[in-house]
């Protein structure tokens, strides 16, 4: 090690847990957090791994964290946002979910795709039926982009 390189490991301040968990809960008071979504964002702020995956795990047990409340309130949310099911469900995965959560999660919300489609198609795309192969394709391009699946609104391009 090079006198440089020595002074850089002796300047590093170790982290204190309890700014950790304050920072957690600061971060979970404001919304729901996957258990994957909190510790990436304490780990930008925290150089110190260990007590980042200490926290959270202690913030999971306590249920102050927990995977299935934060799936089933981001379904909400997609729903409100006129997000179909495929969309929620890469959503949720890319935030750390696993897909049996996701599915206990959209299965908890009972949702009522097609009508949720018709709403959405109906406010971006109007009711004008159009014989255009071109409009139709780019109409099941948009329901495809939300999140539906082909069952959900082929119905409405006919």
């Amino acid at each position: 090690m090079t006198k440089s390189s020595e002074r850089v490991v002796a300047y590093q301040e170790a982290v204190n847990p309890a700014e950790v968990r304050l920072a957690a809960m600061n971060l979970l008071a404001r919304r729901e957090h996957s258990y994957k979504e909190l510790q990436r964002k304490l780990f930008r702020r925290f150089n110190d791994r260990e007590v980042v995956e200490i926290q959270v795990r202690r913030l999971a047990d306590e249920n102050l964290q927990c995977d299935r409340r934060f799936a089933e309130s981001f379904v909400r949310q997609g729903v409100f946002k006129g997000h179909g099911p495929v969309r929620v469900r890469q959503d949720l995965r890319q935030r750390g979910i696993t897909e049996t959560e996701c599915e206990q999660a959209i299965t908890a919300c009972e949702v009522d795709w097609i009508s949720l489609a018709e709403e959405v198609f109906a406010k971006k795309l109007g009711a004008m039926v159009s014989a255009d192969l071109k409009e139709k394709a780019r109409r099941a391009r948009f329901m495809q982009y939300r999140g539906f699946y082909q069952d959900h609104y082929q119905h409405l391009l006919e």
